[in-house]
């Protein structure tokens, strides 16, 4: 008798571990603080797209992105956020003046271990996250982005939600 009981316990155990696992999952979110001292989270961001780009001043296609990340930024008809998250770097002068300069207007975050283990991890730069208005990771691409593909997703996604 004791034996079954340990057989039907064990199911219900790990049925639990993994319900609360999806739990923690469905309410993830991530909270940082840019160059200007705002604070940035993810379900402040409820109702909008969010574009998390991790980038470096040194990589060249980073670089070449940005522009594109600007354009989505300010494009309101995107109802998205661009949030820039700069790792590798000297000090927090050398970002903003390097952001400065190349006239970002999205909000930059100076990456550490702490925000990526939020977010996800970096196997290359530049590394982009796109979350849904309901805070939902549902794209991530390792390379540069243009301002196209993502206006493509963003359209596809609409599309499909409509159906």
């Amino acid at each position: 008798m004791q034996n079954l009981q340990r057989k039907r316990f064990y199911p219900m155990w790990l049925a639990a571990l993994l319900l609360a696992l999806t739990a923690s999952w469905a309410q993830a979110d991530f909270r940082m603080t840019d160059t200007n001292g705002k604070t940035h989270s993810l379900s402040g961001y409820k109702g909008k797209w969010v574009l998390v780009n991790y980038w470096a001043t040194w990589c060249p296609p980073c670089l070449e992105e940005i522009p594109d990340l600007i354009a989505l930024h300010e494009n309101k008809k995107n109802n998205l956020v661009v949030l820039g998250i700069a790792l590798d770097y000297r000090s927090a002068k050398q970002v903003t003046e390097f952001a400065d300069g190349l006239l970002v207007s999205y909000p930059i975050v100076l990456g550490s271990p702490k925000i990526t283990n939020q977010i996800g991890p970096v196997q290359g730069l530049p590394t982009t996250y796109l979350f849904n208005p309901e805070g939902k990771m549902v794209a991530q691409q390792v390379g540069a982005i243009t301002r196209e593909s993502v206006e493509s997703f963003l359209a596809d996604q609409k599309k499909v939600s409509k159906k």
